[in-house]
């Protein structure tokens, strides 16, 4: 390991922003990348009739409808650190493309908003991140508005989330009686109205700033602090404690502080396991694996992009990468660094670093890029779809414009398609409502297709694994009205109602129906 490769390492941050819909995630990554000095000004979802849309949010639909539908990735400099945030999806229906998202970074920030307190897809998203303890930062958000206790939110966040608490700042007030916040490990406090801070709980100046409400937060802290948990950096790294920070990414309360302890006690670049062996982050030979395929990020090109977390090593561009699924080398000239939808062509990457690699359909979501070790990095599976559309072509002149369309958005992870054996129907799975509307939307507006989904029946989809071959194919020919092959070739069971899926597990006692896939082999997981 050189020297310059340890300092790259130190000064990484590669984390996702997780949350409720609406909780305010947005808001606070525009100013996290405003701090950040990678924008100038922040847009807002909520003006949709300007010019100005979250920047984020790139996709033509997302500015429409004021929701992040789609991970984006952007890489800014704070201080010393080279920070990479991973925006995920907010509204629910995207839930794989945000668990994909969530293995590729090395911690989280989970946003609550203090009217409402611990929501559904917070809870949800919780159980991700418990899945691979991942370090949890919380932002406590809209605090000028009038919301609920604040010890009673952390109490919640402990019972609901099962997450240890330890407030780091405090407010002074809420909503229009907001004064300020109290920092409690700087013992520091920070004026809403941005006049200097002061310091020391004890100081006379604060009594002048806060008049009463002084020893009322002398009171509350000495009481706060005997009853929460103090901040314990290993605790927190292992994923058991949450810092706890109050603040409104909208009034640019809080920010700042939160910022600042997040680039000193976030994690750096972490290990990662395959199914060989553990990859530490310090390994002079780069590896790498793709957790994200977008395509149209440029509509004029028609381009697609495979996201690649790099786990180990430095990329340079130019050199060699082994793309262990395909078993070919490649030379790569124009890998891309991303800000949201903008992008620059890299010159030298480390660990901790996502660049983007063009993709002609060889590349798939798991692929793993090493500079010749056969790795493979393992945890990225397909979930069976929740829903299921029969997709309706409105110009049967364009089938293979729809084809094409419908491979490259599965591509993405977003939907799979699926083809039954015994007819020509395009059958679409996904986990919401919400991912119907963006494929249409996306095949009209990218690929010039003209689209509908109607209802099928449908209740779930299985994918389908035997190792004895010749009961694999006398399978095959009993069930063969009740089976599909996905966009890679993999044989999956489509039960028309669980009722059926159960008579054919029982009848096939030797077929091994799965309910998830690794996506790196195609080959339905355990």
């Amino acid at each position: 390991m050189t020297v310059d490769l340890n300092d790259e390492l130190n000064r990484r941050r590669t984390f996702a922003i997780i949350s409720h819909p609406d909780a305010g995630k947005t808001t606070l990554t525009e100013q996290l990348l405003l701090y950040g000095g990678a924008i100038q000004a922040a847009g807002t979802v909520k003006a949709r009739k300007s010019s100005r849309h979250a920047t984020s949010d790139w996709m033509a639909l997302e500015q429409e409808r004021g929701i992040s539908v789609t991970s984006s990735v952007m890489q800014f400099h704070y201080g010393e650190c080279v920070v990479n945030l991973l925006d995920t999806p907010g509204h629910g229906d995207f839930s794989e493309d945000t668990y994909r998202t969530l293995t590729a970074v090395d911690s989280a920030l989970m946003v609550i908003d203090t009217g409402k307190g611990v929501e559904d897809r917070t809870i949800k998203l919780m159980d991700v991140c418990r899945l691979r303890d991942t370090p949890i930062f919380t932002f406590m958000n809209k605090l000028d508005r009038d919301g609920r206790d604040p010890v009673e939110l952390m109490d919640e966040v402990e019972e609901v989330l099962n997450i240890q608490c330890s407030p780091v700042t405090w407010p002074v007030g809420m909503g229009r009686e907001l004064k300020g916040l109290y920092h409690i490990i700087e013992d520091r406090f920070y004026p809403r109205s941005g006049a200097a801070p002061i310091d020391g709980l004890d100081n006379p100046a604060l009594d002048e700033v806060l008049g009463m409400d002084a020893d009322a937060l002398r009171e509350e802290i000495e009481l706060v602090q005997g009853a929460s948990h103090e901040f314990d950096l290993d605790a927190y790294l292992a994923g058991k404690l949450t810092p706890v920070f109050f603040g409104s990414a909208l009034a640019k309360i809080g920010v700042t502080q939160m910022l600042d302890s997040f680039v000193k006690f976030a994690p750096l670049p972490q290990p990662r396991g395959t199914l060989t062996r553990e990859v530490e982050p310090a390994e002079p030979k780069l590896s790498g694996f793709v957790f994200k395929i977008q395509a149209n990020m440029d509509p004029a090109h028609h381009d697609r992009i495979a996201f690649l977390r790099l786990c180990s090593g430095t990329f340079r561009k130019g050199m060699r990468l082994r793309h262990v699924r395909a078993g070919k080398d490649i030379k790569v000239h124009d890998a891309l660094t991303f800000f949201a939808s903008e992008r620059e062509h890299v010159q030298e990457a480390h660990a901790g670093d996502i660049i983007g690699l063009h993709n002609h359909g060889t590349i798939s979501i798991g692929d793993t890029f090493t500079e010749g070790e056969p790795l493979q990095f393992t945890g990225i599976p397909n979930f069976a779809p929740e829903l299921f559309r029969r997709a309706v072509l409105r110009d049967p002149l364009r089938a293979k414009a729809l084809s094409k369309g419908l491979d490259q958005l599965c591509e993405e992870g977003a939907t799979q398609v699926f083809r039954p054996l015994r007819s020509n129907d395009v059958i679409l799975g996904a986990i919401g409502v919400l991912q119907f509307e963006v494929v249409e939307h996306r095949l009209r507006t990218e690929y010039k297709v003209e689209s509908s989904f109607e209802g099928i029946s449908v209740a779930t989809a299985r994918w389908v694994h035997c190792a004895d071959h010749a009961k694999l194919d006398e399978f095959r020919r009993k069930a063969e009205e009740y089976l599909a092959l996905d966009h890679k070739g993999g044989l999956v069971y489509i039960a028309p109602t669980m009722v059926n899926l159960h008579l054919a597990m029982e009848r096939h006692p030797d077929i091994e129906f799965r309910s998830t896939r690794e996506q790196w082999t195609g080959e339905a997981a355990a």
